[in-house]
């Protein structure tokens, strides 16, 4: 018998504890019916473009999209034709080339400095913090980047290289408290350009340079939040760029969102509107392609941290919207929070983590320890 879209839809939402029009903070309201045919029709992408086109909304969407993730609804929607060929051009081409690189990381990370000056510490990391012993977002940052460098031993006057430098928090951080020198590279220009003013005056050199044109040596290599953007086609390359840039008895610290199963293709919504050429590692991939490069020393997910993360930007975004709605209007604002919610969702479902793995090239004489705090 033909069910409604919308029958469908409040079923499947129902078997996840969320109501249409229901007395809870997760439920949601629906304004426009054809949302229920967005939803059946083209998935994640319907869900979110409705969202972003206000014909839904939830008083709390970081729970609705909890409940809908751990209940499984994302796995029980159909697979529209769109996903299809979106999934099959994937396994095809190299969504990562480095001349598409460019243009994946143009469209998110030039979105405008004053907008991630506006969400983020005021280091500007943008990558999960480390809660354990903070109480503030500038706090759990410090803290993730010190843990990073006690990680990888940095000691000062040694060389380091920071793949996707971002706009120069941890090099900076490793800098002033370690003594060390660093290279960051990135291929956004704005973050380039920031990244240089903030890092003026210490030993610190930004590039802008894709890491596939690196062959320099360093003691220490890190990277932070870049690996979800090379595609496993490059992953290979990726680790063969890092192996040949480490010197013998360096460390490399690969800091990732991880899924739990492998997808040549990430979340439609997000490869459209966030992350254009993302691609989330598994730990099978990650140990398939570090295989004679290098011995895997320390793994650690701390997932959770990210949930809190994305809660604090979700409320820097919130706190300083006035004086940035004259510039982002109120569309985008919905995709942002869509993006920074949703994502705190999928990682307090436990179907996103966030992994700090530490590698060596031929393994840590008398086995790996982290560096205890100065």
């Amino acid at each position: 018998m033909f069910r409604k879209p919308e029958y469908m839809v409040t079923r499947l939402l129902a078997a996840a504890g969320v109501a249409v029009n229901g007395p809870h903070s997760w439920d949601i309201t629906v304004y426009d019916p054809s949302f229920y045919a967005d939803v059946l029709g083209r998935g994640s992408l319907g869900l979110g473009e409705s969202y972003m086109q206000g014909c839904w909304d939830s008083p709390q969407l970081d729970e609705f999209f909890y409940r809908v993730l751990r209940a499984g609804i994302d796995h029980q929607l159909p697979e529209s034709i769109g996903f299809k060929t979106d999934v099959l051009l994937a396994r095809l081409l190299n969504f990562q080339s480095r001349k598409k690189a460019y243009h994946n990381c143009h469209s998110h990370y030039d979105t405008g400095n004053d907008l991630f000056e506006a969400m983020l510490d005021k280091r500007m990391t943008y990558t999960c913090a480390f809660w354990e012993n903070a109480a503030t977002l500038d706090q759990a940052q410090e803290d993730k980047l010190d843990l990073t460098c006690r990680k990888l031993n940095l000691q000062p006057g040694m060389q380091v290289l920071d793949i996707g430098c971002g706009w120069g928090s941890f090099a900076k951080f490793a800098a002033e408290k370690y003594g060390v020198q660093v290279t960051g590279i990135t291929i956004s220009i704005e973050q380039a350009e920031l990244a240089r003013e903030r890092c003026k005056g210490w030993p610190i050199e930004i590039r802008l340079a894709d890491y596939r044109t690196l062959n320099e040596q360093y003691d220490a290599i890190v990277s932070l939040g870049m690996f979800e953007h090379v595609g496993y086609k490059n992953y290979r390359c990726y680790m063969q760029v890092v192996h040949r840039c480490l010197n013998e008895k360096g460390l490399f610290l690969l800091h990732t969102i991880g899924g739990n199963s492998a997808h040549a293709f990430t979340d439609r919504w997000l490869n459209k509107y966030i992350f254009p050429g993302a691609m989330i590692p598994t730990i099978q991939l990650i140990g398939k392609y570090i295989e004679r490069l290098f011995v895997m020393e320390h793994w650690q997910n701390f997932s959770v941290d990210y949930d809190k993360t994305l809660m604090a930007w979700y409320s820097n975004i919130f706190k300083n919207y006035d004086q940035l709605k004259a510039k982002y209007d109120n569309t985008f604002f919905r995709m942002w929070k869509y993006y920074l919610l949703s994502c705190a969702g999928s990682f307090r479902a436990r179907q996103s983590q966030l992994w700090q793995v530490v590698l060596s090239k031929n393994g840590v004489p008398g086995g790996y320890h982290i560096a205890k705090p100065a």
